[in-house]
Order: structure tokens, then C-alpha cells, then sequence
């Protein structure tokens, strides 16, 4: 039964007045899928912390995609999000985010669905414009960079969202925020830091979650550039990255024949020696070389 706004909280209830997740979970029988890429937390005041770095949550929408039994959707509801849109593949979960959903009247939307297919303008209606919603997300680690990309590559651009905090596996997170020249930084790098700015604002060690995984989490923030430099297409730019990293080891004039017949000039008119390699470049290089190779296929 839930227990309703104006009654105080249970002995032993959380802040929400809702049962701590551990009760919600041990209830339902839930138990974290390796094959969703889940893995829960069950500390109301971490989620809090995490709910917190997107900034003052009052009024504003959220789009959270793997909420699983609701541990950072009771946390953003508790910040002061006016609504959040929940993306969730896992149908046992549906229960424990009904329970959050009654506690929260018209303020927690839940779609049963992959995020990867999810219809965004539909999904958010009235919300979807250029900065009108956050994306806030402990995301399932078996599809997470295939999600960030996609809201990257967003178009138009500025996107439809303000700001992401996301949580990756920490290999995932040093990859977005790597420099040029280090061994993480390649193409995820550049996108990543041409469209936004990207920074690793919390670590989190295994015990913070339920089961603990094998490695260490980061929560990173991605704010748009609303003018991202050089002005290419992002398109063009995942081609060049693509091949530029694709054979890390080959210098450019090689690397970059798979897209066009003439490397040498391209890298000549973007001011490159044709001797570097993808690691050497900057992310102002690359989206400089898609600038000119886009360019060129118009002229």
C-alpha cells in the first residue's frame, strides 16, 4: 500500500516515504540481469548526490533511460523534477516503478521499450525543443555508448536537451574525456568534445551497487556546445574518425584513403602532415579535416 503525501513516513522508510529499495527489491523478487547490463543502487543518498550534479531539478524534465526497480527515480522525483520519462526494457521492473508512480501523481511517465528505438519527440511532446529536458541516467552498461552517440549525433543541433549526467563503466567514462596522444582517446573522444563539453564529475567503486560489477563506474556531465568548431557535419566526422582510428597505427596519408583518392592534399589544406597518426590530432584537427572533406565532395 502506498502511503500518501500528507502522512508521515513509516518507521524505517526512506525520505519519500516509500520502502528502502532493498524492501521494494526483495519483495518483487528482482534480481539485477547481467543481460540488460544492470546493476542497481540501493543508496537513496548517493542517487540524491548524483540527481544533484545536473544542477536544480525544479520544473524541469527528465528523460531517464534504465531506471530498473526507480533507486535514481525516486532520487530526481526527490530534487524536484516536475516529470520524468522513464525508459525501461525490463518489464519486472514495472511494479516498483507503479509503487514510485502512485507516490508522485502525474509527475513519472514509464515506457516499457528499448531506449535505443525510443521515439524522443513523441516520448517528451510539448518538452521536445532545443534545451528543454535533461538527460539523467545510470545507464545499462551493455548499450550505453550506443545510446550516447545517438544523442550526439542529434539533429539539428543544440539538441533537445540542456545537459547529460550519465554513468558509464570508468573505461567508458576516460574514453570520452581523453586527450589526444593518451591510449583511451579516439573516436568517442572527439564526438563527444566536439558536440559538448565533457567532464567526469563523481567515480563510484563497485560496492556502491547491487550486484557489484567487476569494475569501477564514473558519472560524467555533457553540456552542449551550441556552436560546436570547427562547423562540420557529424556525419563527415564519424567517417574521418572512423578511419583515422580504424588503423591507429597507420599514418593518415593511409589511414584516410578509404575516403578519398587523394589524402595527401586533404591533409595539405587542413594544414596536417600526412606522417601523423589519428592519437596525434586534436579534436579541432579532425572536425577541421571533415570541415574540408565536406567541402570537397560538394565542389
Amino acid at each position: 500500500m502506498i502511503q500518501s503525501f500528507d502522512e508521515p513516513p513509516r518507521a524505517g522508510a526512506s525520505p519519500d516515504g516509500l520502502p528502502p529499495l532493498r524492501e521494494v527489491i526483495a519483495s518483487l523478487g528482482l534480481s539485477a540481469k547481467k543481460s540488460l547490463g544492470q546493476n542497481f543502487i540501493l543508496d537513496l543518498n548517493l542517487t540524491r548526490k548524483i540527481a544533484r550534479t545536473a544542477g536544480d531539478l525544479t520544473g524541469r524534465t527528465v528523460v531517464e533511460v534504465g531506471p530498473g526497480p526507480g533507486g535514481l527515480t525516486r532520487a530526481l522525483l526527490l530534487e524536484g523534477a516536475k516529470r520524468v520519462i522513464a525508459v525501461e526494457r525490463d518489464q519486472r521492473c514495472l511494479p516498483a516503478l507503479q509503487q514510485i508512480a502512485e507516490r508522485y501523481p502525474g509527475r513519472l511517465q514509464v515506457h516499457l521499450g528499448d531506449a535505443l528505438e525510443a521515439d524522443w519527440p513523441a516520448l517528451l511532446g510539448s518538452d521536445f525543443g532545443p534545451g528543454r529536458a535533461l538527460i539523467i541516467a545510470n545507464l545499462p552498461y551493455s548499450v550505453a555508448t550506443l545510446l550516447l552517440i545517438g544523442w550526439l549525433e542529434t539533429e539539428p543541433w543544440p539538441p533537445w536537451y540542456a545537459r547529460m549526467v550519465l554513468m558509464f563503466q570508468r573505461e567508458v567514462a576516460e574514453r570520452i574525456v581523453a586527450q589526444p596522444g593518451t591510449k583511451p582517446y579516439g573516436r568517442l573522444a572527439v564526438i563527444s568534445q566536439w558536440r559538448t563539453r565533457a567532464r567526469i564529475v563523481m567515480s563510484l567503486k563497485p560496492e556502491a551497487f547491487t550486484p557489484p560489477p567487476k569494475v569501477s563506474s564514473a558519472v560524467v556531465e555533457l553540456i552542449p556546445r551550441e556552436h560546436p568548431e570547427p562547423p562540420c557535419s557529424a556525419k563527415v566526422l564519424g567517417e574521418v574518425t572512423a578511419a583515422a582510428f580504424g588503423q591507429r597505427r597507420k599514418m593518415l596519408r593511409t589511414s584516410l584513403k578509404s575516403l578519398t583518392a587523394m589524402p595527401e592534399l586533404l591533409l595539405k589544406d587542413a594544414g596536417l602532415a600526412p606522417e601523423l597518426r589519428g592519437e596525434q590530432l586534436s579534436v579541432e584537427d579532425f572536425g577541421r579535416l571533415a570541415m574540408i572533406l565536406e567541402r570537397a565532395r560538394r565542389s
